[in-house]
């Protein structure tokens, strides 16, 4: 709830006038447990790791800027979902991002299996860095979303069917194999977006030498989007937040409320988990439960 909300609710309710500065004041009591949240030990191995953004309004010194939450959502051994990091950032680059992964060094993870991200900049150079040994496979979604931009609307159905059998085949050189046939057939009308595919082809086609069950999880950033759909039902009433504290405040509550959710394993963990076993041998000992 907003503090005006919170201010009405007490009027109704009890017939308690509280200004809204007063109301702030009082969930400012949050603030350390916030910190305190975001600083807390984490786990040393997380077998997948997804990072994406969303947007927001903030007041500040007398403007309206925007805001970036950059989320990360770990899945820990046990096939369980955990928000591991909320970072506030205007912008984003190599530098932030080598700052955001220290944190999680910092915090306590010594290795990352496989990162999904949507193409955020900097981020691949940034993981290299701290975490050599880590796949990174950008979101196929997003790289679709992206080109369909740039595809004029009479175009889109026909280069879809022809996309959807590059990135739904069953293996890596059918992918490339259709991913020519897409370039010759679009390449001299829509250069630049056939450019695209090809310039991110070996962070795109990752997902291709696991089995269908780890494909399914990693090759979008579906679970942290889906977290970010939920969060959003506390946030799409608000204009712009009064401050950077009012907008990590309700962040850090809506994330907790949709957290306590979370509290059984991802389907068919017990098959991915043996599966990750044998393709990144020795880098992890999972406790299958």
């Amino acid at each position: 709830m907003s503090d005006e909300s919170i201010t009405d609710h007490l009027q109704e309710m009890y017939g308690l006038e509280i200004s809204t500065a007063k109301i702030s004041q009082i969930t400012d009591k949050l603030l350390p447990v916030i910190t305190e949240w975001r600083t807390r030990p984490i786990e040393a191995i997380y077998p997948i790791v997804f990072l994406d953004a969303m947007h927001f309004k903030v007041r500040e010194e007398g403007k309206v800027v925007s805001k970036a939450i950059y989320s990360i959502l770990g899945v820990n051994k046990n096939g369980r979902k955990e928000i591991i990091g909320i970072y506030l950032s205007e912008s984003e680059g190599a530098r932030f991002w080598l700052g955001v992964l220290n944190d999680l060094r910092t915090r306590g993870i010594e290795d990352i299996l496989i990162a999904s991200i949507d193409g955020l900049k900097g981020f691949p150079e940034a993981i290299a860095e701290v975490f050599p040994k880590a796949e990174i496979q950008l979101c196929i979604v997003h790289q679709i979303r992206n080109s369909l931009k740039y595809i004029v609307s009479k175009d889109q159905k026909a280069f879809m069917l022809d996309l959807r059998q590059v990135y739904q085949t069953s293996s890596r050189d059918a992918a490339e194999q259709y991913l020519l046939e897409l370039g010759e057939k679009w390449g001299k009308k829509y250069p630049a977006v056939i450019k695209s595919w090809h310039a991110n082809w070996e962070t795109l086609s990752q997902y291709f030498k696991y089995p269908e069950e780890l494909r399914r999880i990693i090759y979008t950033t579906n679970i942290i989007e889906g977290f970010h759909r939920q969060v959003r039902k506390y946030t799409k009433s608000k204009g712009a937040f009064v401050s950077e504290n009012a907008l990590m405040k309700l962040i850090y509550c809506a994330c907790q409320n949709v957290m306590e959710k979370w509290y059984q394993p991802m389907h068919n963990w017990a098959l991915i988990a043996s599966q990750l076993q044998i393709y990144f041998d020795g880098r992890l000992n999972l406790e299958l439960r």
